[in-house]
């Protein structure tokens, strides 16, 4: 990396992870406060899960324009994400319904599904792979920064004033944040000067087995977390009368668990093989899954077991991160786009799973999770990182 990239990506990583943070609020605070959507909106279990299902599955073709950032440059797909962003949120504040709530979960999921993967191709550009565990890290911390800061201030608005509010606000950063990444990120095109189409983009990642195998490592981490995800506030609502605020409050104890979980990996990922940071991850997630069992029997082991499995998960999806970004690098972005779409593949199919498996017990979410993890753990030795 030049001296001059360096600088320059070292200027940008705190706007980019409040970016990210605005982001990844929109689309984490349906879970905690599902309930109150659910009332507020006119919305069943069943349907919700059904939205949320179609959230993740419309993920899946995000590739047919995630692969713009390979085609057309990191930059426009960067922009791309947070105007679709802005324009979900913009939706829900004229037309606060249950559709308008559908668009919104749909645009926001595409969103992400655009953004986060011109991002981390953009990064995988400019920092060698020895230090962008520690790089990426930083900028996965706006996930646990949406569950930490973003929810319980969601919470706080909604609370204090309307539904309406929160998605007012998420509009009006979303437009900040375009105009903030017009000036701040520089123009780009692909590498080599030349613009690879879909197909053959999608047919260098098809081709690789080492990346197939990746994929296959996220989707299924990503389906034994979400079967978890989807009902662990109807759990707390239903099992220690969980209500709004104390709904926010998880939330921020989760998202320490995730803040910790990637730093963590900023600390020790490039120091330890990213293959043996996911190894470690995953069966650390699977024990946690199946230590929450015990521990959900009072209001506070709950709390602790879901700090554990939420520690784990974050631990295990950011190691794979930079892991995948060295896989191909020759068709990065487009892999990185159907990372994300595998992983939304896998929560898709989870939340499907979710409301069957609940009606039987939350155990039961958890002893699939755990067992889901441990088919991850298998893929995981046919990954073959190609940059050193």
């Amino acid at each position: 990396m030049r001296p001059e990239n360096r600088e320059g990506v070292s200027r940008q990583i705190l706007p980019i992870t409040l970016i990210r943070t605005v982001l990844n609020t929109g689309f984490r605070m349906v879970f905690p406060f599902q309930p109150l959507f659910m009332a507020e909106l006119g919305i069943s279990l069943r349907a919700m899960t059904r939205m949320l299902a179609g959230r993740s599955l419309i993920g899946v073709l995000s590739p047919l324009t995630a692969s713009i950032a390979d085609s057309r440059g990191r930059k426009v797909g960067m922009l791309a994400g947070v105007g679709l962003f802005t324009l979900g949120a913009a939706v829900m504040v004229g037309w606060t319904t249950a559709a308008g709530f559908l668009i919104f979960l749909l645009l926001s999921t595409f969103a992400k599904a655009v953004f986060d993967p011109s991002l981390q191709a953009y990064l995988g550009d400019r920092v060698p792979y020895s230090r962008r565990g520690f790089v990426l890290a930083l900028t996965e911390m706006s996930w646990s920064g949406a569950f930490f800061l973003g929810v319980p201030l969601v919470g706080f608005l909604i609370k204090n004033t309307s539904l309406l509010t929160p998605f007012l606000v998420l509009a009006a950063l979303g437009l900040t944040a375009f105009m903030v990444l017009m000036v701040m990120v520089p123009a780009d095109g692909p590498a080599s000067g030349a613009r690879p189409g879909l197909i053959t983009n999608f047919g260098t990642v098809l081709a690789s087995r080492a990346a197939l195998a990746g994929l296959a490592v996220t989707a299924l981490t990503a389906a034994g977390n979400q079967v978890v995800n989807v009902v662990f506030g109807v759990w707390l609502n239903e099992s220690f009368a969980f209500q709004v605020a104390a709904l926010g409050g998880a939330s921020a104890v989760i998202g320490a668990a995730e803040l910790l979980g990637e730093g963590g990996v900023s600390l020790i990922s490039d120091r330890l093989s990213k293959k043996k940071a996911v190894l470690v991850g995953v069966l650390a997630n699977s024990a946690s899954a199946l230590a929450l069992i015990v521990l959900g029997s009072t209001r506070w082991g709950a709390v602790l077991g879901l700090f554990l499995v939420y520690l784990t998960f974050e631990f295990t999806i950011v190691s794979a991160i930079p892991m995948m970004t060295g896989v191909l690098p020759e068709a990065r972005a487009t892999l990185m786009a159907l990372n994300l779409a595998t992983i939304s593949l896998g929560r898709g199919l989870g939340s499907l799973a979710a409301a069957p498996l609940y009606a039987r017990g939350f155990a039961v979410n958890l002893i699939f999770g755990a067992a889901v993890n441990l088919l991850a753990a298998a893929a995981l030795r046919f990954v073959v990182v190609k940059e050193k």
